[in-house]
């Protein structure tokens, strides 16, 4: 197989040869048809997180065809579409995962990150969480949603039931939960860097009825705020555009140092919460709400070989919507 392979943090990744992987007990060998670049793949490469299982392979929007079956695994089926997420596996039994919270679990593997991901022609999975996309039938479109789409759903159910949603960085998550909010019914308000207009205007494309830049006041108290942005200063100007008993969502898994601000910003019942991880559950329920919602993600295409290029022009912010690979 061919793979992107970080060697070194802070590094652009190598290309490399190697031997096919074979799945074992419980796994699944799935060739890659495409694999998102999320900017949680920048996080990990500029060592934003620490520790990763170096040399390492990133990638966890991944879409592809089951072409191997491992021992025991009976599902997926050889020759099924599945998409393989962030969340690789978890332990089974530490207090979290009793509880239903696997995003949460003590003892978690994380694809791209200590486990080798989807920057590459084929990978290995657990295929108790590689997850069937039936009717899914363009790989580029899908690949998006195992994590910009799924993350922004788990940030949405915890941001509650509110009408006014604001979004914070409008990128490859905001522009499909834009499209989840407007078949809701709800309002969205999006918040990009100032002079951007190109995200403005794709913001106001996908239904949102205001967009403006993040230091801007929305027109209207916002029921709730998700951060995708993973720039900490953008918090508490999320709190004063929320109402009394509003909700701040920050929806990345790194965002730099909150600075201080006022308590009164904070009372009257506002909350400030994060999201981790994802469950197999959001990915039932997203998968199946997206038809259902018309959701189409905008896409940018790069062949695997250019996946240092790719990361280039996310961190840069050079395109709209998502960037994918393709083998």
């Amino acid at each position: 197989m061919r793979a992107m392979v970080l060697r070194a943090v802070g590094r652009p990744l190598v290309e490399e040869t190697r031997p096919d992987p074979v799945p074992g007990p419980g796994e699944i060998r799935v060739r890659v048809e495409a694999c998102g670049v999320c900017r949680t793949d920048l996080h990990v490469v500029d060592g934003d997180l620490t520790d990763p299982k170096l040399p390492i392979i990133p990638g966890h929007e991944i879409v592809g065809i089951v072409d191997a079956l491992g021992p025991g695994v009976t599902a997926p089926a050889l020759g099924a579409r599945v998409g393989v997420p962030w969340l690789a596996h978890t332990c089974g039994h530490c207090p979290y995962c009793r509880a239903g919270q696997e995003n949460l679990c003590d003892e978690p593997l994380f694809t791209g990150y200590t486990r080798n991901g989807g920057f590459a022609t084929h990978v290995v999975a657990d295929a108790q969480f590689a997850f069937p996309l039936v009717g899914f039938d363009d790989p580029v479109a899908a690949a998006p949603l195992m994590c910009a789409g799924l993350i922004g759903w788990r940030s949405l159910v915890i941001a509650g039931a509110g009408r006014r949603i604001g979004l914070y960085g409008f990128g490859a998550a905001a522009h499909i939960l834009v499209q989840v909010c407007r078949f809701q019914g709800r309002e969205v308000y999006a918040f990009t860097r100032a002079g951007d207009e190109a995200a403005q205007q794709m913001a106001r494309s996908l239904g949102a009825v205001w967009a403006g830049s993040s230091e801007e006041s929305p027109p209207e108290p916002l029921d709730a705020a998700i951060l995708f942005a993973p720039v900490g200063a953008l918090v508490p100007l999320a709190l004063r555009a929320v109402r009394k008993g509003g909700r701040v969502v920050c929806g990345g898994i790194y965002m730099s140092d909150i600075p201080g601000f006022p308590y009164e910003w904070l009372w009257e019942e506002r909350q400030l919460v994060s999201v981790a991880n994802l469950t197999r559950q959001d990915a039932v329920d997203f998968l199946a709400v997206a038809p259902r919602a018309g959701v189409r993600t905008t896409t940018t295409v790069y062949p695997l070989a250019r996946a240092n290029e790719a990361l280039a022009d996310l961190r840069a912010g050079r395109f709209q919507g998502a960037a994918v690979l393709v083998p």
